[in-house]
């Protein structure tokens, strides 16, 4: 499952809300999480993998769930990116 944000936050991602992303991901073990956005793919689980993504403002960021609880991960990972005003729904 997957589903893209644009990065509203003036910031980008930096280290605190790539932390929480990083945390929620790794509450579900057997779910594997990616994030990908300018032609790179990371895993969700690594937070130097997030940061090197260099987001900014106005880029997207698709998050990619597979395996386990893969729509139980989507959602949880949704609402930190919403939550944590990082980003919106992209469509």
């Amino acid at each position: 499952m997957q589903q893209t944000f644009r990065i509203i936050d003036e910031d980008g991602i930096h280290a605190r809300p790539a932390t929480a992303l990083v945390n929620t991901a790794n509450k579900f073990q057997d779910t594997n999480s990616f994030a990908e956005a300018n032609g790179k793919k990371v895993t969700l689980k690594s937070i130097l993998g997030v940061l090197s993504l260099g987001l900014e403002q106005g880029d997207t960021l698709t998050l990619i769930t597979e395996g386990g609880n893969e729509s139980e991960a989507l959602t949880a990972l949704q609402e930190v990116m919403v939550n944590e005003g990082l980003g919106e729904v992209h469509e």
